[in-house]
């Protein structure tokens, strides 16, 4: 299973992939996961923003953190204690989940885009 960002910029200078392998977990198997988000096409990743969503069934997604060049922007201050996101090498940028309960269930994904 994957889930693929694509991103096209009008100066057709730059494609944006974003890939991200399925993780499923069941509530008491695990308290912690991580996940991957694997990019390609971002010239000096260690800069990117990468944002991280959490969807619900029949909700929009709900935007959890951002990783800039420094630090990790929280959109809610509860989320600090809940997520966290680092980046490895020159393109993976890892998102955990901590002390995972029932209502933390739906469906996470990175998203990238330039300003």
């Amino acid at each position: 299973y994957l889930f693929c960002f694509l991103s096209f910029f009008p100066d057709g200078q730059a494609q944006v992939l974003l890939e991200q392998r399925l993780v499923s977990i069941t509530r008491g198997h695990k308290t912690t996961t991580s996940m991957d988000c694997i990019a390609e096409g971002i010239p000096d990743f260690q800069s990117a923003y990468i944002h991280w969503y959490r969807q619900v069934p029949s909700k929009a997604p709900e935007p959890t953190l951002y990783i800039g060049p420094r630090a990790v922007s929280y959109d809610d201050n509860f989320y600090s204690n809940k997520y966290s996101s680092f980046k490895k090498g020159t393109n993976v940028c890892t998102f955990t989940i901590r002390d995972i309960k029932s209502n933390d269930e739906g469906t996470y994904y990175c998203a990238y885009w330039h300003f």
